[in-house]
């Protein structure tokens, strides 16, 4: 608890430094991300389909408010600890307008983290506090890479010829959520689909030889991002081809994330190093 409050204070000092420097008296959070960010974890989100949370947080020159209705406060309150944490409810019916809020909004002058009507939208200036992960940011998501990468080896085992798309879809997500980590994403392609498509949707099509899953699991506000192949029977030569040139411009990449480099840089090694290897405009084709 103690590690969790002195990472929430620090967070609550940057975005009222942040706050400050664009002359406002105070930020609203209200995306997901945001809010899960400043309180060190937090899940306030029920529609996962949502950008925009249960709760919102206001961050003034010296509070820090949580807005929510009657259906959320009690799981916030004793499952996520918010009020342990330090920020004060302010809690209306899920019928009704909450007047506080209303009357804070009215007198202070507020930027936001998204669009909200009449305030400073600061999104990008907020994403770039949140890039920089803390020491506790950084164990937490080690141990979700982790727990996404032992849901994928788990998952991929069960693979086998015949299977719809829909069905590998179901044993990656089910490996990933029993882990405790929301599988956010899960896209799967197989045969002919991973070479057409870029964000292939998992489909009725059945596996023939070739498989390939995408996992994005969440967990206290954090993202893992993996992708893994399967392939049954001898492996064609331009598959093995492109998959040695892609750990080679991956690892590329690696090595060229340095402190002091900007990430235009970091980017040009990446154009340069799928030329080297005979992909000059691959680069172009997916962010």
């Amino acid at each position: 608890m103690v590690e969790a409050v002195n990472e929430i204070s620090g967070k609550l000092s940057l975005l009222r430094s942040l706050a400050a420097s664009h002359g406002v008296d105070a930020l609203l959070l209200q995306r997901v991300s945001s809010v899960a960010w400043a309180t060190s974890g937090a899940a306030v989100y029920v529609n996962t389909a949502r950008s925009e949370g249960e709760a919102s947080l206001l961050i003034t020159r010296e509070k820090q408010f949580l807005f929510t209705n009657n259906i959320e406060a009690p799981r916030l309150e004793k499952e996520e600890g918010l009020i342990a944490q330090g920020w004060e409810f302010s809690i209306a019916p899920w019928f009704k307008t909450n007047r506080f809020f209303q009357e804070l909004m009215a007198k202070l002058k507020v930027a936001a983290d998204g669009l909200f009507p009449g305030v400073p939208d600061l999104s990008i200036e907020i994403a770039h506090l949140r890039v920089n992960l803390t020491q506790t940011e950084g164990e937490r998501f080690r141990t979700l890479g982790w727990l996404c990468a032992q849901a994928m080896d788990s998952a991929i085992h069960f693979v086998h010829p015949g299977q719809t798309e829909f069905e590998i879809a179901g044993l990656l997500a089910g490996e990933t959520e029993r882990r405790g980590v929301q599988a956010t994403v899960t896209l799967i392609a197989t045969d002919e689909r991973i070479f057409n498509f870029r964000h292939p949707l998992p489909t009725a099509k059945k596996l023939e030889r070739y498989a390939m899953l995408i996992l994005c699991g969440r967990q206290h506000g954090l993202v893992c991002s993996i992708t893994r192949f399967v392939h049954f029977g001898n492996l064609p030569e331009e598959i093995q081809e492109k998959a040695l040139s892609v750990t080679r411009i991956d690892a590329a990449m690696i090595n060229a994330t340095r402190p002091g480099r900007s990430l235009g840089e970091i980017f040009q090694t990446t154009i340069d190093e799928y030329a080297r290897f005979g992909y000059p405009d691959e680069w172009r084709l997916h962010h």
